[in-house]
């Protein structure tokens, strides 16, 4: 095991060589950073390597993460990495451009270059908007994704639901456990069908022509259709994820389809059809919320560290072996 040099937080300098870790995670988020927090306590030389650039930064609060609901995200991921620096894990700021297989394990390539023996990538999804004018600077307060997430604070006030797809049929009817005053924009383009619409009737919800533009705030939003203009507290958009897989994508692990899109294959540790390459969080599943991301991250690291234990016994009795030949 690679000894933990708690002090340092640059893993290499320019045209110096690259220093060696037990584990190097790429992706500093809720997943990235649990899995680093435990195997830091599990005596592992760990690197995180991360961009700064989190799904959830636009967001004020983050709810449903149970000692910490309401706290912003971004505090949550600070004092994070305070803790798992606590147990010797090293943090690098900026981004792997590749990872490459070498012998005894991989080479992450980057600012930063580091060899590991085993990789996570957390490196999660960006919400890909509908080009409506207006939207982009609202997201993350008054145009959301997610009713767990921020339903409650606007519970029984006017509320819109942009659709994108046909899957926008599930986000307007979670909705309707929030508000009896809900209109859904743009149902009929998005292709959700004709009896879906007949349920909308059915439980109260309106719909409306798509979405031109929007603008205003939290709390008085104003969406602008093809028939006049509608007043909302919040809009809930089908922003389509999109992985940030790249990494994964070059190494060559499977993927499978999943109903919102294509993801990277792994098994229930979270191992990639690649052997040494994890990945956790939403890169790995889309519609993971920040406390499933904690537990995955949790999950991910105590297989790695078997996987991790498992080899060092196998080197341990290979040696004994040699001598005794």
């Amino acid at each position: 095991m690679t000894a933990p040099s708690p002090n340092r937080t640059q893993p290499t300098g320019s045209g110096s060589a690259p220093r060696s870790f037990d584990i190097g995670i790429v992706g500093g988020g809720a997943a990235g950073l649990s899995a680093a927090l435990m195997l830091g306590r599990a005596r592992r030389s760990v690197v995180v390597i991360d961009s700064g650039r989190p799904r959830n930064r636009f967001a004020p609060h983050m709810h449903g993460v149970l000692g910490h609901d309401g706290r912003p995200p971004l505090e949550l991921l600070a004092r994070g990495r305070a803790e798992a620096r606590g147990y010797g894990v090293e943090f690098a700021e900026g981004e792997v451009s590749a990872v490459e297989r070498v012998a005894g394990g991989f080479l992450l390539r980057g600012a930063h270059e580091v060899l590991v023996r085993r990789v996570v990538v957390a490196t999660g999804l960006v919400d890909e908007l509908p080009a409506i004018p207006g939207l982009e600077a609202m997201w993350g307060t008054s145009a959301v994704a997610c009713p767990y997430c921020d339903g409650w604070e606007v519970r029984d006030r006017p509320l819109g639901v942009i659709a994108t797809s046909p899957m926008s049929r599930n986000q307007a009817q979670l909705l309707r456990q929030w508000t009896e005053d809900l209109t859904v924009f743009g149902a009929v383009e998005a292709g959700i069908p004709e009896a879906e619409l007949r349920a909308f009737a059915m439980r109260g919800i309106r719909v409306a022509p798509p979405a031109t533009e929007v603008s205003g705030r939290l709390g008085a939003v104003r969406v602008s259709t093809a028939e006049g203009e509608h007043r909302v507290d919040r809009l809930f958009v089908g922003a389509r994820p999109r992985p940030v897989d790249a990494l994964l994508s070059h190494l060559g692990c499977d993927t499978q389809q999943t109903p919102m899109g294509t993801v990277v294959a792994t098994d229930d540790s979270g191992q990639t059809s690649v052997k040494g390459v994890w990945a956790v969080g939403n890169v790995a599943d889309l519609k993971a919320l920040v406390p499933m991301a904690l537990g995955a991250g949790v999950h991910t690291a105590t297989q790695i560290n078997i996987s991790l234990l498992e080899e060092e016994i196998a080197r341990a009795l290979a040696s004994d072996a040699s001598r005794e030949d």
